[in-house]
């Protein structure tokens, strides 16, 4: 089971940035990949900012890209949240704090770029 941060998830413009290693890591785990609800809102904020380009609402994006690609969402309930806040105060992005926070929770390696995530205790990062 492999958790994808937001930067992950399939868009066509940010496919490239993938490295072979996390392509190859989403390619082995189809049908098993995940994705926290933390990332609907963190696009629909990029979105809202202009910072990113969507060709509809974000939430019907979301929902899209979810069901095109066979992805699981898993919510941000009250362990996840109160274990995000418990994390060590190397990463102050909060939305990366919850998807950190939901890969220890459920023993997921995470499909990142961030270089933040790898310095918490029990993150494993395919990149």
């Amino acid at each position: 089971m492999i958790l994808l941060d937001t930067c992950a998830l399939p868009r066509p413009a940010d496919r490239e940035k993938l490295t072979p290693r996390a392509r190859e890591a989403i390619r082995e785990h189809a049908g098993e990949l995940f994705v926290s609800s933390i990332s609907a809102f963190e696009i629909a904020i990029k979105a809202r900012q202009g910072k990113l380009e969507l060709p509809m609402e974000p939430g019907v994006w979301f929902k899209e890209v979810l069901d095109h690609h066979g992805l699981l969402e898993i919510p941000v309930d009250g362990e996840i949240a109160a274990r995000a806040v418990a994390l060590p105060p190397h990463h102050n992005d909060p939305c990366d704090r919850f998807i950190i926070a939901t890969a220890l929770q459920h023993r997921m390696a995470v499909v990142t770029g961030d270089p933040f995530f790898a310095q918490y205790e029990g993150v494993r990062v395919i990149w």
